[in-house]
């Protein structure tokens, strides 16, 4: 098995706040980062695909294909978005990026196809400091 990993960007804001805690606990548990006026992240995303290389192409996977699924599903929705506002997966949800993992990890897993490459993992990057991964 071989492991590809493509790397997107997309730039969006978004506020740390649940509609299930009163405010004084929002503002503790989440800081600066409960701002009513929200912050951005420069995010960074890695997807990776694992399979076998493919005889006839030499390749693992068509990241043409990969390239259009992500700007379709991830970076055009994301992209300068208030993730709290704009984004009907936040409406009723955090918008942690451990959220924004597991969010684009069901969404590429619904249009990505069952066949090989298998989606290995969804990666990332919201600071320099703070990585997630599913």
């Amino acid at each position: 098995m071989i492991r590809v990993t493509r790397r997107y960007q997309f730039s969006a804001s978004h506020r740390l706040h649940s509609h299930e805690l009163p405010e004084e606990e929002n503002r503790r548990l989440y800081g600066k980062c409960n701002n009513p006026f929200g912050h951005g992240h420069n995010y960074e995303v890695e997807i990776t695909l694992s399979g076998p290389v493919d005889e006839r192409t030499g390749r693992v996977a068509d990241l043409d294909e990969l390239d259009r699924l992500v700007q379709g599903n991830i970076i055009g929705p994301f992209q300068h978005r208030n993730l709290n506002e704009e984004v009907e997966e936040f409406r009723d949800l955090v918008p942690t990026t451990e959220n924004l993992t597991a969010i684009i990890e069901r969404r590429l897993r619904a249009v990505w196809p069952s066949r090989q490459p298998a989606l290995e993992r969804v990666r990332i990057f919201e600071t320099a400091r703070n990585i997630f991964e599913i």
